[in-house]
């Protein structure tokens, strides 16, 4: 169901609105957490993801409006304390959907920011669950995320 690597504590979910996901698979077992909603269909270019991102996780006021400023963001959240913290993407079939190399930079930040927070020494929870229409948009969306993250290593 899910994208997985160092361990069960860093994912990326994919997975279709007719699988069920176990949120104790995504979320932490106690305490509060940060639950950010994006609909990819509102993700259409680079500044639109950037909105969309900047709004869920009301980023502060020096958010640069970029990739590296959203990878920094992602990786930080001190303005957002949270024992945990999910990004739900709806549609994600559809972020970014003109530009392959901005989707694939996207993908690699978000596996990036998950990586960050995989860390045995208690910082906050960190996942993203990609919710897809359909099987098959999950099982290619899978595939394209797999190519990401082993691009990043």
């Amino acid at each position: 169901m899910g994208i997985w690597w160092n361990g069960a504590t860093d994912q990326i979910v994919v997975c279709s609105r007719s699988a069920q996901v176990e949120l104790a698979a995504v979320l932490p077992a106690a305490g509060r957490f940060v639950v950010a909603r994006l609909d990819g269909e509102r993700m259409t270019d680079a500044d639109h993801t950037f909105y969309e991102f900047s709004d869920a996780l009301l980023f502060p006021g020096y958010f640069g409006w970029n990739w590296d400023a959203l990878s920094d963001c992602l990786r930080d959240l001190h303005w957002l304390p949270a024992d945990g913290y999910l990004i739900l993407v709806e549609n994600p079939t559809r972020v970014l959907s003109s530009s392959a190399a901005d989707r694939h930079t996207l993908f690699q930040i978000l596996a990036q920011a998950v990586h960050h927070w995989a860390s045995p020494f208690g910082q906050p929870e960190f996942a993203v669950l990609l919710l897809c229409d359909r099987d098959d948009e999950a099982t290619l969306l899978r595939q394209e995320i797999a190519a990401a993250v082993h691009k990043r290593r």
